[in-house]
């Protein structure tokens, strides 16, 4: 690979370039991530390669990534794009570099206290750069060149998107899903003011920050796309991301202040009857997405432990998050 991604640089930047110290970041469920550091004259660059697994947790197009990345990496904390290959010819795989942020930890959502001290001063950052990537105008972003849907559709495509993935790779009966995805078809949320972009993956997990509590990058945009911006609200505040504080939402600030923090951010209104119904589809397309890695797991094309995991706990945890998210929109508790 190395000698493959020195011939692809040296020919994209047209000066010969070496690449040193190439190694694999472990997890990633939806990407095979890379470090290294390329050296073209006397210069030397930090970067990281995404490419595309044999199999994946999550069919995404690695193109909107790059064009996320493009919208963003000047407004929010988030790494800059540098080169992408979508046919796949030059590593085997489609894949795409972008810059490397140094300094910076990613702290897992399900430790007892993921950010220690410093929880405050992440979750205020946290949900301010969520609120800004909501009050983005799609217009002036790359991401507009895929088109902008009309609110009214924004919550139909999503569901039958991640209804379509259950369908499509579940290995056994689920009836507390398809429950839930009855009641959202039932009762659709009004359409949003404004279509924005969703990241589509914003939560705990999926951020660099330092030791300050400073947040330095916002990873992971594979699954970004326009539409409502509670879906990101809602899967943000989902309770699978915060197991052992139920007085905090993603084991960082109390809920009300998050909401107002975003808010404030974005310049749009919670509407908390639709956030309600973003909040049960969070869990649907949770579950959707822990399916598919269980079928990928299963199946014996792609061995991650984080499909097993996946499969496995947050599968059971996210049917109990929907048991009660279903309650709350039929009025039941």
């Amino acid at each position: 690979m190395q000698e493959r991604l020195e011939a692809y640089l040296t020919r994209a930047w047209d000066q010969p370039v070496t690449v040193d110290d190439l190694s694999r970041i472990p997890g990633g469920a939806s990407r095979e991530t890379y470090r290294f550091v390329a050296r073209a004259g006397e210069t030397a660059r930090p970067l990281i390669l995404r490419r595309d697994p044999p199999g994946s947790l999550i069919e995404t197009d690695r193109s909107l990534e790059y064009l996320a990345l493009e919208s963003f990496h000047d407004r929010v904390p988030a790494p800059r794009p540098v080169a992408m290959d979508a046919e796949g010819a030059e590593l085997e795989r489609p894949f795409f570099i972008m810059e490397r942020i140094e300094g910076g930890a990613v702290a897992s959502p399900f430790t007892v206290t993921p950010y220690g001290a410093h929880a405050r001063t992440v979750g205020e950052a946290f949900f301010n750069i969520l609120g800004k990537i909501a009050g983005a105008e799609p217009a002036d972003l790359p991401l507009a060149r895929e088109g902008v849907p009309a609110p009214e559709t924004c919550w139909a495509t999503a569901v039958d998107h991640w209804a379509g993935v259950i369908e499509a790779d579940e290995q056994h009966p689920q009836p507390i899903v398809r429950a839930a995805i009855r009641a959202l078809r039932r009762k659709p949320p009004p359409p949003p003011k404004a279509v924005r972009v969703v990241h589509g993956d914003y939560r705990g997990g999926n951020f660099l920050h330092d030791p300050q509590g400073r947040i330095l990058a916002v990873l992971d945009w594979e699954m970004v796309h326009l539409g409502d911006p509670l879906e990101d609200l809602a899967w943000a505040i989902d309770p699978l991301w915060n197991p052992f504080d139920a007085s905090t939402v993603a084991a960082m600030i109390p809920r009300d202040e998050a909401l107002a923090i975003w808010s404030k951010a974005s310049g749009l209104t919670v509407d908390e009857d639709a956030l309600a119904w973003w909040s049960l589809f969070a869990a649907v397309k949770g579950q959707a997405i822990w399916t598919s890695a269980a079928k990928e797991y299963r199946d014996g094309g792609f061995k991650e432990p984080i499909l097993a995991v996946s499969g496995w706990y947050t599968a059971r945890r996210h049917d109990e998050i929907l048991v009660d998210a279903l309650m709350r929109l039929e009025g039941l508790q």
